[in-house]
């Protein structure tokens, strides 16, 4: 069933096939987020992505987010496919959708696996601006907001 209900894949994701693996007769809500490459991060202009990432493993820690989910708001399903390779402007990068029996859980636990993608998932991204490139992916990493507070740079 992992090999089902997470993936990550080398063409374009179907948001659509992602939500049908999550879609049940008990859930009244399915939420789903949709990452794309961005044109702006502040004043660098992308020019396009480069995803990489550590399959095998990628998997198994997607597994074990859908589990603390699932510990966290009992019965919930969670499906999410990550999108390697290159990728210009406006693609979809992932598709994560939660299913549960009320739309209050289901955003709660979308929200949650996105942050917990960031953390503990080996994908990584190289960015291509005008001036140059770098690679961002080491899921702790932080970088300061012109008023001290920590951002997330995935």
């Amino acid at each position: 069933m992992i090999d089902e209900m997470f993936e990550v894949i080398g063409q374009p994701i179907s948001v659509e096939k992602v939500m049908n693996k999550v879609r049940r007769r008990d859930c009244g809500a399915i939420t789903t987020f949709i990452g794309t490459v961005r044109e702006w991060t502040g004043e660098k202009r992308t020019m396009r992505l480069e995803y990489q990432a550590y399959a095998p493993m990628a998997v198994k820690k997607m597994a074990e987010i859908a589990e603390e989910v699932e510990e966290k708001w009992p019965g919930a399903e969670t499906a999410i496919t990550h999108r390697t390779g290159t990728l210009e402007i406006s693609d979809i990068a992932v598709v994560i959708a939660v299913s549960c029996p009320h739309r209050k859980e289901a955003y709660e636990a979308n929200a949650y696996v996105m942050e917990r993608m960031k953390e503990m998932v080996p994908i990584w991204k190289k960015e291509y601006w005008e001036d140059g490139t770098e690679w961002v992916g080491d899921q702790l990493e932080t970088k300061p907001y012109p008023e001290g507070k920590p951002e997330r740079r995935t």
